[in-house]
């Protein structure tokens, strides 16, 4: 078409240009949704009364790809909602997928990945935030380490599993490619904050919510929905102005950014686990894929402010 190369040739003509001011507004009252089918704004996954002031949204392929699959895997191991919290910033992470919601469990299952999920299955937001589809494979990431004809038979056998439940064909579309998104406060210095206490509760009381998937309550506490982790907007608070500031779209699928790069611009210490190629681990630490400045820089210097 002009754009998007013939399968498996070459790789997607994409840039990473930040989105403008007019694309946010337009989008951010597009709906995505959760593993229970309920409805939020894309802008509540970012800015909000409890939102945290930082956040990274990744965005993924369909909820059977392997890849992704293995890029969430690398990324828990190496990213932590423990180590989010020791930033001096309140950050945290949310991912977004194309499927149908009812696969979200599943989904979240498979890559043990403790951060929310969320569906946008008419692809909006991919398409407005300007991630496009193909089957184009380019190189090999560190963060695959699996045999791709193993990835590949894993993913038909996650499919199969779902016959009974009529959700089969309903992982999402095959050639959609995502990406990734930091969204930041234009003002480090901001009054709005997110005090580490309640961040902290609410993690905690997420990590509950986790374990507990019959009757909605555990140990005395009742199930925290999704909304209340990530600080969906409550009525009347649109919470602390955000735009994004770094962000990198994939070219092929599976070519995510690395977790080297995303422990960069989180700001956090140490490169994520190395693997065993030494050829792509090394490509991986020197190759930076996105584009922006996040606030990664200013956080170093009120670490050591702090001491």
């Amino acid at each position: 078409d002009g754009v998007n190369p013939l399968d498996f040739q070459g790789a997607v003509d994409s840039n990473n240009e930040l989105p403008s001011a007019e694309t946010m507004a337009k989008i951010e009252n597009y709906v995505v949704l959760d593993r229970d089918g309920k409805s939020h704004t894309f802008k509540s996954l970012y800015a909000g009364k409890h939102t945290a002031r930082r956040v990274l949204i990744i965005f993924v392929r369909h909820f059977f790809c392997g890849i992704c699959q293995e890029y969430l895997r690398s990324l828990s191991a190496s990213i932590t909602p423990e180590a989010l919290l020791r930033l001096p910033i309140s950050t945290f992470i949310a991912v977004i997928g194309c499927g149908d919601p009812g696969l979200i469990e599943m989904y979240a299952n498979e890559t043990k990945c403790p951060f929310p999920i969320y569906s946008d299955p008419t692809r909006k937001l991919y398409s407005e935030l300007g991630m496009i589809r193909t089957l184009a494979m380019g190189a090999r990431p560190a963060y695959m380490t699996q045999n791709m004809i193993k990835s590949s038979i894993d993913s038909v056998f996650q499919g199969l599993k779902q016959i009974r439940r009529g959700l089969a064909t309903k992982a999402g579309d095959a050639r959609q490619i995502g990406g990734e998104f930091l969204f930041e406060p234009f003002d480090v210095q901001s009054p709005v904050t997110t005090p580490w206490y309640e961040v902290e509760r609410r993690m905690g009381d997420f990590a509950i919510s986790e374990k507990e998937k019959s009757n909605g309550t555990a140990n005395g506490h009742h199930r925290v929905s999704e909304t209340s982790l990530d600080g969906k907007n409550e009525a009347g608070d649109s919470g602390e102005q955000k735009h994004v500031t770094w962000c990198h779209r994939m070219k092929t699928t599976r070519d995510h950014a690395e977790i080297p790069e995303l422990m960069e611009i989180l700001g956090l210490d140490g490169q994520g686990m190395p693997i065993k190629d030494k050829k792509r681990w090394s490509r991986a630490l020197e190759q930076r894929k996105g584009t922006g400045l996040s606030m990664a820089s200013q956080m170093s210097a009120m670490k050591a402010e702090a001491g």
